[in-house]
């Protein structure tokens, strides 16, 4: 009688809740993100939005600011607002409907406006990780703006109106580890194989049985005799041909590692070499010049920096990941040991010279873990630095605006939507009403001279179309919930990238027409 298979491990239950989120972000980037706390102001569609796609996934904590109550035309397009709820406070029923969705998450609200809390309470926002806002009037924007930007807060402003929505992220520096890119290539080291690998590779016979990477090597080694210049790895279309006939050559009937050794002639070779991306990380004064205040992430890639250069001949350290490949299982795992023993080992380096920099800046040596260095180590390719612009510096002349404009036209609708959509928010500062609320006609006419004069301010010499100020008018100020679903979709994944400091967030507009369903990302 056959014993019966092992049972797999039980999941907790926050593992078996979190799961598909989990495969994506992993257990690191979870905790990251019931550690956080976020801040949502002003009540609209779009905020409660953008505020239901963190709860569900678990965000720590998050705060609903707003002073004002729920009225009659709040229940057409909000479903964190019902009529239970009419003449009561809009931050109380968005914190309680939201709470609802996730009771592990911890829910608060504050009845009062953005412009009270700026005014009387400044301190309000320097304990959130985030802070998200929408659909406020200029004066408010830029005023919240830069008091974010003074604490170092990171801000996600979201516009929604009628059949447009924007995202902009104003952030001063974002440092991403895990960019997760979509064609990311295996570093295998086959052109400078290692001390353990070159002996692997010397001492076990090929077979049909190994890994094609011992196949691939072996190959190689033949191909690269044949060449006169020496040449070490094929570069183009005919060399990398070249080797995969000497491979072919030598096949004895269905050999399928043979055959992935073949296919893999195009990806095999290359990897481990310091990207573009990489080399400006290291020469950024950042990384040149520590001191007490530096980010982590600047004194790891100071210590990577040094590794690569003085310590392994150029190369990043190594990933230590393989493919899946056709073997027997002990011939695999083998190499597998090898290569993440590699991958240990230059782990470790970096990781000595790290705590070599934090005594020299008498920083506490917990500052940085092993466990944080294995994982910088392995993504090294991929590293990448944002750093961001204030959101009062659209509103100010700037020469990153000038490629915008052309034959005295702003270049492209959805470019005209958003500034047409900033004239609307100035319109509501001096106005003190909704444009198109109530005469439509009689606003277009204001609209269009708020535009004229934000753009001359600007020094774009460019008009705004009457048909775009005309369907800004239109729409009175209405949000459509579809279209504020799927802004706020679309913002709860950049908040969760920055909280995560995984993939790569807007750099540092989005512009989205759902008439057209146009979309584009501007960096202004």
């Amino acid at each position: 009688m056959s014993s019966p298979a092992p049972k797999s491990p039980e999941l907790s239950d926050k593992s078996k809740k979190y799961d598909r989120q989990i495969r994506l972000w992993g257990e690191h980037g979870q905790t990251l993100l019931e550690a956080a706390t976020v801040c949502l102001v002003n009540v609209t569609a779009v905020g409660c939005e953008t505020s239901k796609g963190l709860v569900l996934p678990g965000i720590g904590g998050f705060t609903v600011a707003d002073g004002s109550t729920v009225k009659e035309e709040d229940l057409g397009n909000n479903f964190f607002l019902d009529s239970s709820y009419l003449g009561k406070s809009k931050a109380l029923a968005c914190m309680q409907l939201l709470q609802e969705l996730n009771p592990d998450v911890n829910g608060d609200y504050v009845e009062e406006s953005a412009d009270f809390l700026l005014a009387n309470r400044p301190n309000f926002f320097d304990s959130f990780d985030l802070v998200i806002a929408s659909n406020l009037n200029e004066h408010t924007l830029l005023l919240l703006a830069e008091r974010l930007w003074e604490l170092n807060v990171p801000l996600i402003y979201c516009r929604s109106l009628g059949m447009l929505g924007t995202i902009r992220l104003q952030i001063r520096e974002h440092c991403i580890v895990e960019a997760h890119p979509d064609n990311r290539q295996f570093d295998l080291r086959l052109e400078h194989p290692f001390d353990a690998l070159r002996d692997h590779l010397a001492g076990t016979e090929v077979t049909s049985k190994v890994p094609w990477l011992l196949v691939l090597h072996k190959y190689l080694n033949v191909w690269q005799k044949q060449q006169a210049d020496g040449t070490q790895t094929p570069r183009n279309y005919k060399e990398k041909n070249q080797l995969k006939e000497t491979i072919r050559e030598e096949m004895k009937a269905d050999e399928e590692n043979y055959e992935e050794a073949i296919k893999a002639v195009n990806t095999a070779f290359g990897a481990g070499q310091v990207p573009k991306s990489l080399k400006a990380i290291f020469e950024d004064d950042a990384c040149e010049q520590l001191n007490k205040k530096s980010n982590v992430f600047w004194i790891m890639a100071k210590a990577l920096k040094h590794f690569v250069i003085h310590e392994n001949e150029g190369h990043l350290p190594l990933p230590g990941v393989l493919p899946d490949m056709t073997a027997n299982t002990d011939s695999y795992i083998a190499l597998q040991h090898i290569y993440r023993q590699q991958a240990l080992q230059d782990a470790d380096q970096v990781y000595h010279k790290c705590q070599e920099y934090l005594k020299q800046l008498a920083l506490p040596a917990d500052s940085i873990d092993e466990r944080s260095v294995r994982l910088i180590c392995k993504e090294a390719a991929g590293l990448a630095v944002i750093r961001g612009t204030r959101i009062a510096e659209e509103y100010e002349k700037s020469s990153r605006l000038l490629p915008l404009v052309e034959d005295n036209e702003l270049q492209g609708n959805l470019t005209a939507y958003n500034f047409a959509l900033r004239a609307y928010e100035r319109f509501l500062s001096e106005c003190g009403n909704i444009p198109g609320e109530c005469i439509v006609e009689q606003d277009i006419g204001r609209l269009k001279s708020i535009s004229a004069k934000m753009l001359g301010d600007l020094g774009m010499h460019a008009t705004i179309s009457d048909d775009v100020l005309h369907e800004i008018c239109r729409y009175g100020g209405a949000e459509l919930h579809a279209v504020s679903a799927f802004i706020g979709g679309c913002a709860a994944q950049e908040v969760i990238k920055i909280i995560t400091k995984q993939y790569k967030p807007i750099d540092n507009t989005f512009i989205y027409n759902a008439i057209t369903t146009e979309s584009v990302t501007l960096k202004l």
